[in-house]
């Protein structure tokens, strides 16, 4: 079987560690009613180093906001702030779509607060 590609063009590997990815712990999630699509502002502890930073994400099919606190997560910490209606996102909230392309937040037990994806 031939493997397909949906990569629109390749980066080098200075460019890959250039994104920072860290895991983070949720404390805190809010329904984001001026969304244009359903979601929540999250807010994410990704340790000393880097500290709490917030984003909207919609992960509202697969996920509640009682679920979502004191979970680990991985997001992107390095990108630049967006204005999302009323609201700036700090970081991006890194998850999977499934067949129906709602977003799955990835699974990441056990890993520190902080701790470099790489």
């Amino acid at each position: 079987m031939k493997a397909t590609s949906t990569l629109l063009s390749a980066i080098t590997g200075e460019h890959f560690f250039a994104v920072d990815m860290r895991v983070g712990v949720i404390v805190d999630v809010r329904d984001f009613p001026e969304a244009r699509k359903p979601a929540f502002q999250i807010w994410a502890d990704f340790g000393p180093a880097i500290g709490i930073r917030k984003t909207s994400a919609q992960v509202t099919v697969w996920h509640t906001p009682e679920a979502l606190r004191g979970r680990r997560i991985v997001g992107w910490v390095n990108a630049p702030p967006k204005q999302i209606g009323p609201f700036v996102s700090e970081f991006l909230l890194l998850g999977a779509a499934d067949t129906d392309g709602a977003i799955r937040l990835l699974d990441i037990d056990g890993v520190p607060a902080g701790a470099r994806i790489c």
